[in-house]
């Protein structure tokens, strides 16, 4: 498990940032539909959603643990920019500088 370490204060004073952009990640993800019709589309949408969805869970699974999950953040950001979310990418990829501003 690797990842930048947060603080106990930090993770308290931002809890509520860190789990506002997870979940308006998560909501945006959902509503996505796929960029073709047919069952193969489909198929790939669903997959790259369920790995979107997969990585904020191992980012609050992190956060809980005090830190910021690189590998979620990473998984995350890929299927966001799959889905062709690149905004929400970039908001997850700034998570990992929460602490630092």
């Amino acid at each position: 498990m690797t990842g930048k370490t947060i603080a106990p204060d930090d993770r308290a004073r931002l809890d509520q940032i860190f789990m506002q952009v997870i979940l308006d990640v998560q909501a945006q993800v959902q509503q996505t539909t796929p960029p073709q019709t047919g069952n193969l589309a489909a198929m790939f949408h669903k997959e790259t959603v369920g790995d979107a969805l997969q990585g904020c869970a191992m980012l609050i699974a992190g956060w809980n643990q005090g830190r910021i999950d690189e590998a979620g953040a990473t998984r995350t950001t890929k299927a966001l920019r799959a889905l062709n979310l690149p905004e929400l990418a970039a908001r997850i990829q700034k998570l990992e500088q929460i602490d630092e501003g």
